[in-house]
């Protein structure tokens, strides 16, 4: 068959990210520019990686919403709070790089 009916598996991959690289102080020019731009694709990539998963989230909380009706506030709390708390993470939970300057990578 096509194995559409196996059971889902973890890929065992494991993606390092690209060394963060900053614009340099001078004329706002990044040191390495391959570094810097991979670094800023990979930043992209994260953000998309949040946004979906506020989907996936926000799916579970209607789904589960719908499925219990009125007993939604009790039977749903530990799905609405998933959601609740990863929404209000800075950046809806992006991981960040160590930034040079720190006020940049504060919650």
């Amino acid at each position: 068959m096509s194995g559409m009916y196996d059971e889902p598996t973890v890929s065992d991959v494991k993606l390092t990210p690209y060394p963060h690289e900053e614009r340099g102080v001078q004329y706002g020019r990044a040191k390495d520019p391959v570094k810097f731009l991979q670094a800023a694709e990979q930043r992209a990539r994260e953000h998309q990686v949040a946004i979906e998963t506020i989907k996936i989230l926000r799916r579970d909380v209607i789904e589960c919403y719908r499925r219990e009706g009125v007993n939604h506030f009790e039977n749903c709390r530990d799905v609405a709070a998933r959601y609740y708390h990863q929404i209000q993470k800075k950046d809806m939970g992006v991981l960040q790089p160590k930034w040079a300057d720190p006020s940049k990578s504060q919650p």
